[in-house]
């Protein structure tokens, strides 16, 4: 994983891995810059978990697993395309396969919100947001793509350029107010 080139735009940091899921375990955290941790970005948030267990998992398909999240604000009228999420996933499967990584059993869920604040949070007005969950298996014991997927995957969600030829890329920023 250290190996990986991700993305420029992110600020990246390893964090403790979930202990329960694995023996073993290895995760970032990014933000896509000018984010903080422990704060969401606000142009984009992400983890990459992989997780490693010598014996191999049946479930897994093999010994390794990555499992990986990606949030970022949405224009509302974006968030209220129903494709938008169906667009989030390819992305997700472009990038890995733009990188060469070698996975397979893919699963995962994309999750777009609407909101609107009342009250206090009136001024907010209406946003909208886009979550990807996923996991997959790698083939190999080379992560670097997998890793370098998910930080090509995180930009695009925060609606910077793709690296990739021939992706489109969802307009910049949600209005809020």
């Amino acid at each position: 994983m250290r190996q990986a080139a991700p993305r420029a735009e992110l600020r990246i940091e390893e964090f403790p891995a979930p202990a329960s899921l694995a023996p073993f375990a290895s995760a970032l955290a990014a933000d896509v810059s000018p984010g903080r941790h422990a704060d969401d970005s606000d142009l984009g948030t992400g983890r990459f978990v992989l997780l490693y267990d010598p014996d191999g998992q049946e479930a897994w398909g093999g010994r390794f697993r990555v499992v990986c999240f990606a949030q970022a604000p949405l224009e509302t009228d974006i968030g209220l395309d129903p494709f938008v999420a169906d667009v989030a996933w390819s992305w997700l499967v472009d990038a890995l396969d733009s990188r060469g990584a070698r996975y397979m059993a893919a699963s995962g869920t994309a999750t777009k919100i609407l909101s609107t604040g009342y009250g206090e949070l009136a001024s907010q007005g209406d946003g909208a947001m886009i979550e990807l969950r996923a996991s997959w298996s790698p083939l190999d014991a080379d992560i670097r793509a997998h890793v370098e997927g998910w930080s090509e995957l995180l930009c695009m969600l925060a609606g910077l350029p793709p690296r990739s030829e021939g992706v489109a890329n969802l307009p910049r920023r949600r209005n809020r107010g």
